[in-house]
């Protein structure tokens, strides 16, 4: 582990970038991830997402899967590619504060 500076805030990540301490999480910590990722904007369907994705990972331990993500957020497979492009599970799981998500290699 090891600690970086995101949005004014040092947070424990893992090698792979990904945070290992949901509490340390914040809106404007999402908000540089998402920059970070090729997002320079979180929209109101960013948000839904990334919202589902934090409380689902409170209930489960887990960042959701794309399955997961799409038939709980009811979003479509389509938009999810559309608002988080190339590895959308991986991407809001990482602006979500969450771990990656088990089966993503």
């Amino acid at each position: 582990m090891t600690t970086r500076e995101i949005a004014g805030k040092n947070v424990q990540v893992n090698e792979e970038g990904y945070m290992t301490v949901p509490g340390e999480w914040s809106q404007e910590i999402a908000v540089e991830l998402g920059k970070e990722e090729g997002i320079p904007e979180l929209t109101s369907g960013h948000w839904k997402i990334i919202e589902f994705c934090r409380l689902n990972a409170e209930t489960t331990g887990n960042a959701p899967t794309l399955r997961q993500i799409t038939i709980g957020s009811g979003v479509s497979t389509k938009e999810l590619f559309t608002l988080f492009p190339k590895g959308p599970a991986k991407k809001v799981a990482r602006i979500s504060g969450l771990g990656k998500p088990e089966g993503c290699v």
